[in-house]
């Protein structure tokens, strides 16, 4: 879900916290002290109209509001990861399943707050003006850790920003893959037969114009327009799936072998796929301590948007059990209202991957720029390399068209890296005191969250490239 973009204020706390080091990131001017999560009670006042935030070319980037946060967090969250519940659940259980969602939704709403504890401890440990992006509060925690630990600061750090890049690139394959299937099930529907390869290129175009929006507010009327149609989508697939009522629980499975958990694991993990986007939007807010506060943008929308998982995954299982596709959609049949639908998701995971995309660029952008000898905003030289890589998400979209199992690959290889390990090890080097370490209490649950989360890595990936070497075999046998 992410590192940060010449257009969001967050990269401020690295132009006077890293000294030159983790020079992938791009740097800003800081923010007034009275949009910081450290205000006083005089400044907060301040804060309902604070400092215009400008990159470093001069351009002004206006600061989100609450609402316009939690759109931007509700559409990084609902995604295709949302309709593939129903194939998570079918190799989870019935039983086995909602717990088990229930249990990796508490663990990565509690990695995220993590995150955002840890890089406000880095800010006020250093006095910068405002927190960290992920790759920057990794790497500072590992540089104020332990002794032994300093020296791995900038490789841990340059690490995360590729796991950020190689996960929010993932979803943007992911999303071309979701596009295409469903658009070319609506066009075998009027007796249009394409291959899904050629309806990829086709979605192409508007694709990439979405992709080409450079900053996150002018984001928030398509991550809106992208959500009602999720939203409404998943609202006619679940009433579909409701109007002739459900199997009898008995015809379901309740549990399954460790093979089928490890793919649920992946594609239950990567439907919580939002933590790259946490900084970001966190330090994008006009008030930033509405975050992460007990109501704010960070536990309303996740428990949103968990309970949307748990109803679509049990709702579909329930009515199409083995067979449940990849995406709910894929089972609606050929009526005109079931092609709408399919088109309406379509739209909404199309609207949704200028916000992943954007990301990965905030990342790699800057370090391209630096590469190519590119000096200033250069929104031309931007344009252009947004646009090599979308090319470069369709030709990878392209290769493995198999949707079910790209998004359990992408969730145990990536998603469990950046949602379920880093976190708890930057807590546990944060919180260490020294010849005291970070307490019994802490430990223990790190270290449980760290075991499930490398269980889920290593069994999860295994399974999903097994059955897509399997998949690939099957294909060309056919």
């Amino acid at each position: 879900m992410d590192a940060e973009a010449p257009n969001i204020p967050q990269a401020a706390a690295q132009s006077n916290s890293n000294q030159g080091s983790n020079s992938n990131n791009s740097k800003m001017p800081p923010r007034s002290a009275q949009e910081t999560d450290g205000a006083t009670a005089t400044t907060t006042t301040a804060a309902a109209t604070p400092k215009q935030p400008a990159d470093d070319e001069g351009e002004y980037h206006p600061p989100t509001s609450y609402l316009e946060t939690i759109v931007h967090l509700f559409k990084g969250n609902i995604g295709p990861g949302l309709f593939a519940m129903g194939d998570a659940f079918k190799n989870g259980g019935l039983i086995v399943a909602p717990i088990l969602t229930i249990v990796i939704a508490v663990i990565c709403i509690h990695c995220q707050h993590v995150l955002v504890a840890c890089s406000k401890k880095m800010r006020d440990l250093r006095g910068d003006e405002v927190c960290a992006d992920y790759a920057v509060t990794v790497e500072q925690c590992f540089e104020n850790g332990p002794i032994k630990l300093r020296g791995w600061s900038r490789t841990m750090g340059r690490l995360v920003d590729v796991f950020i890049c190689v996960t929010q690139l993932g979803f943007c394959c992911i999303y071309f893959v979701f596009i295409s299937t469903n658009v070319k099930q609506i066009l075998y529907a009027y007796g249009i037969d394409m291959n899904v390869h050629l309806v990829m290129l086709l979605a192409f175009a508007p694709v990439l114009l979405s992709s080409l929006i450079t900053n996150l507010k002018w984001l928030t009327p398509v991550s809106l327009i992208a959500n009602v149609c999720m939203i409404l989508g998943l609202a006619i697939t679940l009433y579909y799936a409701l109007k002739d009522g459900l199997p009898e629980i008995a015809e379901r499975a309740y549990w399954t072998n460790g093979s089928k958990l490890a793919l649920f694991f992946g594609t239950a993990i990567f439907a919580f796929e939002g933590i790259a986007l946490v900084m970001p939007l966190k330090n994008a807010m006009r008030k930033p301590r509405q975050f992460e506060s007990t109501l704010g943008v960070l536990n309303v929308g996740m428990f949103l948007v968990s309970v949307m998982f748990m109803f679509a995954g049990s709702v579909g299982y329930m009515k199409w059990g083995e067979q449940v596709g990849g995406s709910l959609t894929l089972n609606l049949g050929n009526t005109i209202l079931a092609q709408a639908v399919k088109l309406m998701v379509s739209m909404g995971v199309l609207l949704g991957y200028p916000l992943q995309f954007f990301v990965a660029v905030q990342v790699m952008w800057p370090s391209t720029k630096q590469m190519c000898g590119i000096e200033g905003r250069s929104l031309a030289g931007e344009l252009i390399f947004r646009t090599l890589l979308v090319v470069v998400t369709l030709a990878i979209a392209e290769l493995v068209p198999a949707l079910g199992l790209f998004i359990s690959l992408i969730g145990a290889l990536c998603s469990t890296t950046l949602a379920l390990v880093f976190p708890p090890v930057i807590e546990l080097i944060a919180c260490s005191e020294p010849n005291k370490g970070p307490g019994i209490w802490i430990c223990a649950k790190n270290l449980i969250i760290l075991v499930l989360a490398l269980l889920g890595f290593f069994t999860g990936s295994y399974e999903s490239l097994r059955h897509i070497i399997k998949h690939f075999g099957e294909e060309e046998v056919h």
